[in-house]
Parts: structure tokens; sequence; C-alpha cells
């Protein structure tokens, strides 16, 4: 199997899925305990989730489990957030603060699995969004994540339906954050702007607003569309029903301000 997968289109936007997948290698899952092959931690049904929202929009993929390697985290593996509990770059633990290895990953693993997996993704990503730039002046990368709305280890409560990350604000155009937001909060949802999930490394690293790329990614809390946050993580078709005209008119609205308003920004 490839690490990565990819579907052009000709739109301004492109979607960035580095925890959809739920690949193991062989010889990667037999080194991971009981706990850890439950692969808890998938972005479950993400893909599924945007399928058709958007017309002419790209999609970069990866296929791999983020237990292989994170493609959200940076490769020097230095913390998102210093001081709160979060996963690194090849998690040791799931986000319960659980082991997840019978046989932990060393620094020799580390090497290889940039190399194998962490680089080809982020290669594939940095390619479509070289590609859509050049078609429009523009390009928008939307990261798609999703997670248990309540992980005690990780955040306090219940987290919000929809969780908007630019970064503090300097991944996008402030227009960028501001549509997304004002389409979120209008359809009544629960929502946070740069709160827990501020953006990952993605979002980080790619949101240049001067260059002409702008990032945001949306955090999903999984109560929104999956019937059960526990296994097997069925995707619930009603819930979905009702998200999906709001991601939808995210996608929309950002594509829009893409083609109008974002390239004299660059």
């Amino acid at each position: 199997m490839t690490p990565v997968e990819v579907m052009r289109g000709d739109g301004p936007i492109v979607l960035g899925m580095p925890h959809v997948g739920t690949w193991l290698p062989d010889d990667i899952h037999a080194r991971l305990n009981a706990r850890g092959r439950r692969l808890a931690d998938t972005d479950w049904h993400v893909d599924r989730l945007y399928d058709g929202l958007l017309p002419g929009v790209s999609v970069v993929r990866a296929t791999f489990h983020r237990y292989v390697i994170d493609a959200n985290r940076p490769p020097s593996d230095d913390s998102l957030y210093p001081g709160q509990n979060t996963t690194g770059l090849i998690p040791l633990t799931d986000f319960d603060g659980e082991a997840i290895w019978d046989d932990p990953p060393g620094p020799e693993d580390v090497a290889d699995r940039l190399t194998a997996f962490h680089a080809p993704y982020h290669a594939a990503l940095r390619a479509e969004l070289t590609r859509v730039r050049a078609l429009h002046g523009v390009a928008v990368l939307y990261d798609c994540h999703s997670i248990r709305s309540r992980i005690p280890y990780l955040f306090d409560g219940t987290l919000p339906d929809l969780n908007i990350g630019t970064a503090s604000g300097t991944s996008c155009d402030p227009r960028v954050e501001a549509a997304a937001t004002g389409i979120a909060r209008a359809s009544g949802r629960s929502v946070a702007v740069n709160g827990r999930f501020k953006g990952g490394w993605t979002t980080r690293h790619y949101g240049q607003p001067g260059d002409g790329i702008h990032a945001i990614q949306m955090e999903l809390a999984q109560s929104t569309h999956l019937a059960t946050e526990a296994p097997p993580f069925a995707y619930d078709e009603g819930k979905a029903a009702t998200l999906r005209p709001v991601l939808s008119g995210i996608l929309h609205a950002l594509a829009a301000l893409a083609a109008l308003d974002l390239k004299g920004a660059a």
C-alpha cells in the first residue's frame, strides 16, 4: 500500500487528511499491544463525512495510522502544546495516556518512518498546494480532523462540536477564519476558535498567507457524526446528514473567498 493517496481537483481548496488511515504494516502491527491495535485515536470516517461536499476539491489522504507516525507533528517532534498533555511524532501512549506498545519504537524507527511515511505525505501535500496555487494564485488548505468529545487526559469537560484552529490567527487571512467561524456559529452548534486545538504542524507549517497559502484546521467532536465514540466507532448517517451541510457551507465560502478576495492578500 502507498503511504498517501491524492485526489486532484481543479478548485482552490485542498483537504488534508493525516489521521484517517488505518493501515499498519505487519512488522509495526506486531509490536503494538492489544490496546494499541484498537486504533482508538483514528479520525473515524472523516473522509466519508467530507466526500462530495465541494466540487473541484483536492484531497491528500494518509493511508497509514497515526501510531505508525503522526503526519501532523513536526519531524523534530517538538511539542505543539508545551506544558499540556499531548502525543508525539510516534505516539507512545493513546489519548488516554495508556501505553500502546509491547515493543516501543526507538530512534532508528523514527528515522525510518520519517522517510517511509511522513515525508511522502508532506511531499504530496506540498505538491498539491503548489499546483493549486499556480492555477488560482492562491490555495486554501483545510485540514480535516476529529476526536472523541471527552478525553480527560487531553482536556477538561466536553469538547465543542466544531473547533477551528488558525495558529492564533497567523495561518490564514482573517477573512478565512471569520467565514468559517460565522457559518459554524450560525449552525447553532458549539464552536471554539483557537481553543484547545489551534492547528497542528500542518496548519502552522503550510499556513503562509503572505505567500498565497492559507491554512485552517477543523477538529470535529466525534459525537457530531458517530453513533458511539467507542468501538466499533460506527458512522451515524442521521448525525452526518445534519453536519454535512454546515461543513459544505464552510468549504463553499472558503472557495468563494479564494476566487474573489484572497488573491490580493498574497
